[in-house]
């Protein structure tokens, strides 16, 4: 893919990092090509059931690269603000693993992720403000996952959530120390393994088409992949591990 992110899948778990360390992992137009094209592969690649989007060195993402002087008139290459809304439609799970600073657009890969683990050394937000930029994220998304006046408490003045405020909110899952964070982001990879993939994926595809609806069609919604998850190999496998009392064995099929 190029040397902007590496790329790796191992027992149908992919691990994505940021690779540009001696830029803070500052999205450059490279970045979003190589991770548009690994977004697909999770997206579509039958051997990946999970994927973990970590980065490498002192921060997970800085942000927009505002130094990078790529042109613009690359056709086919995603917009910071399309690849997330790229990630978020990918109905297979996502797991974050913050290991360092999350700051401004980076912070869209975690809160589109499913589950955010943080390093105790991490840290999250927009400090647009402290440079005259306005935020996309921050209002659009930082404001919906945050109490009003705590996301404006922090977003006004351009300061950064530590590792346990993150957790304090509910954009963690979990902190752990350093040293356990990418142990603990395959944990949490290996035990959503061990249930169907396709329910996985299923309830998944439910919550995030049914975010914004009322909750008479979200439930429709929801039957509607349940009934079609329904007619799939694993689950009659499933049932029938559960009357064998052994572990079920599943196809993604």
């Amino acid at each position: 893919m190029g040397n902007a992110i590496r790329y790796d899948v191992k027992d149908r778990i992919a691990l994505i990092t940021l690779n540009r360390p001696e830029k803070r992992n500052a999205i450059n137009l490279a970045m979003r090509k190589e991770l548009q094209e690994a977004f697909e592969d999770v997206k579509y690649n039958p051997d990946v059931w999970v994927a973990i989007l970590t980065g490498e060195g002192n921060t997970f993402c800085s942000g927009k690269d505002i130094l990078d002087t790529a042109p613009e008139e690359n056709r086919g290459i995603l917009s910071n603000h399309e690849i997330h809304q790229y990630q978020m439609h990918i109905f297979k799970p996502i797991i974050c693993a913050v290991n360092g600073g999350c700051y401004a657009q980076g912070c869209g890969f975690a809160l589109n992720s499913d589950i955010v683990i943080m390093s105790e050394k991490a840290s999250f937000g927009w400090p647009q403000g402290s440079r005259g930029i306005s935020s996309v994220g921050g209002p659009s998304r930082g404001t919906h996952v945050l109490p009003w006046h705590v996301a404006m408490g922090f977003l006004m003045r351009s300061k950064a959530m530590t590792a346990a405020d993150c957790l304090r909110w509910g954009i963690a899952t979990e902190v752990v120390p350093h040293e356990d964070l990418l142990p603990a982001a395959r944990r949490f990879a290996e035990e959503i393994l061990e249930c169907a993939p396709l329910a996985v994926r299923g309830m998944k595809e439910a919550a995030r088409l049914g975010y914004d609806l009322p909750l008479e069609p979200r439930m429709q919604l929801a039957q509607f992949i349940v009934e079609r998850v329904a007619l799939s190999e694993d689950k009659k496998e499933g049932i029938q591990a559960f009357k064998e009392k052994r572990k079920p064995a599943w196809r993604g099929r």
